[in-house]
C-alpha cells in the first residue's frame, strides 16, 4: 500500500523528507552518527520533475534498486515501487508549491559501526528546488588533465566515487571550459563530468561502455533505447580520445538537459544542427516520459 501523503502549501518555507516524515528545511539537524557522511556507505540520485512527475522514473527507480543490491542495502518500502517512489516526492514539491524541481535523494546505510556495518537497513533524505534548464547549445570543451573514471563494482550508481566529479568540476572551472570529458586510466573516452557523452559518425550512435568506469544514467540508457527502437545503429565500446575527435557531431546528456558540444581542444565541430542529433531529440521527446 502506498503511504498516505497530505500536502500543506506554505509560501516561503522549504521542506524535507527525511525516513518518510516532512519536516522543515530550517529546523532539521541531521542525527549522528551517520554512516553516509563517516564512511561514504551510500548513493544519491538527481531526478527533475517536470509536468506533474518525475522524469524517467522507472529507470531511477532500476537504478536505486540496483545500487541498494551492490551495497547490500535493504531498501525502505515506500522507495521500493514506482508508486511509492512517486508518491513521496509528490509530496515533497507539492509541499514547497514547485512546478519544476531538481530532486535529490540521499540514501544511506543506518547505525553505527566502524568499517564493519550492524545492519542492512538504510536511511535517507529527500530535497527539492526550483528547476531551470540549462543552456542546451555552444559547449567548449577539453579532456581532463588531472581526474580518470576507475571501474568498480559501484562505478555504475552515484555518489561512492563523487570526488572524481568534484574535482572534474574544479578543474573545468580552473580551465574556463563549459565542459569537461573524463578519461579512464587507459586513455578510452568515460564521460563528461556531469553527464554521459555521445557522438555521431557514419550515421551511428557512440557512446562508451560502462567498463570504462562511467555511471550508468538513466538519460544514457534511455537515449539508447530510444535509438534502437527507431532504428538507429548504436555501439558501446572503448574508444580512446583521438577516434572521439573524428565525429561529425558531439553532445552530452543526462536527466536534466541534452547538450551539443562544439568545441574539443583545438577540434571544432559543425555550428549547424546536425540532422540526426535534431530526429533523436524529438524521438528522445516523445519517449522520455516512460
Amino acid at each position: 500500500m502506498a503511504p498516505r501523503l497530505l500536502f500543506i502549501h506554505s509560501p516561503g518555507l522549504s521542506y524535507l523528507i527525511f525516513n518518510g516524515q516532512l519536516r522543515e528545511e530550517a529546523a532539521f539537524a541531521l542525527p549522528l552518527p551517520n554512516r553516509g557522511l563517516f564512511y561514504n556507505d551510500g548513493f544519491f540520485e538527481t531526478l527533475i520533475w517536470t509536468d506533474g512527475g518525475v522524469r524517467l522514473l522507472a529507470y531511477h527507480l532500476n537504478r536505486v534498486q540496483a545500487a541498494a543490491a551492490a551495497l547490500q542495502l535493504t531498501l525502505p518500502i515506500e522507495l521500493s515501487t514506482l508508486e511509492g517512489l512517486g508518491g513521496i516526492f509528490k509530496q515533497v514539491v507539492a509541499t514547497q508549491g514547485l512546478k519544476a524541481a531538481r530532486l535529490r535523494l540521499q540514501l544511506w546505510r543506518a547505525g553505527a559501526g566502524l568499517y564493519t556495518p550492524a545492519t542492512v537497513a538504510a536511511d535517507y533524505l529527500i530535497t527539492a528546488v526550483a528547476y531551470e534548464p540549462t543552456a542546451p547549445t555552444g559547449a567548449r570543451a577539453d579532456f581532463s588533465q588531472q581526474v580518470h573514471t576507475h571501474l568498480s563494482p559501484l562505478s555504475f550508481c552515484k555518489g561512492p566515487h563523487a570526488l572524481t566529479y568534484v574535482l572534474a568540476a574544479r578543474e573545468r572551472a580552473a580551465r574556463g571550459l563549459d565542459e569537461i570529458i573524463l578519461l579512464d586510466s587507459a586513455g578510452h573516452v568515460a564521460e563528461a563530468g556531469a553527464a554521459a557523452i555521445f557522438w555521431f559518425k557514419n550515421g551511428c550512435l557512440y557512446t562508451p561502455t560502462l567498463s570504462t568506469g562511467c555511471v550508468a544514467g538513466v538519460r544514457r540508457t534511455h537515449l539508447l533505447r530510444t535509438a534502437q527502437l527507431q532504428g538507429l545503429p548504436t555501439e558501446e565500446g572503448l574508444y580512446l580520445a583521438e577516434e572521439l575527435l573524428t565525429a561529425e557531431a558531439v553532445f552530452t546528456a543526462n536527466v536534466a538537459s541534452l547538450r551539443s558540444i562544439r568545441q574539443i581542444g583545438e577540434t571544432t565541430f559543425a555550428a549547424e544542427p546536425y540532422p540526426l542529433y535534431t530526429k533523436l531529440q524529438l524521438w528522445e521527446a516523445d519517449y522520455r516520459v516512460s
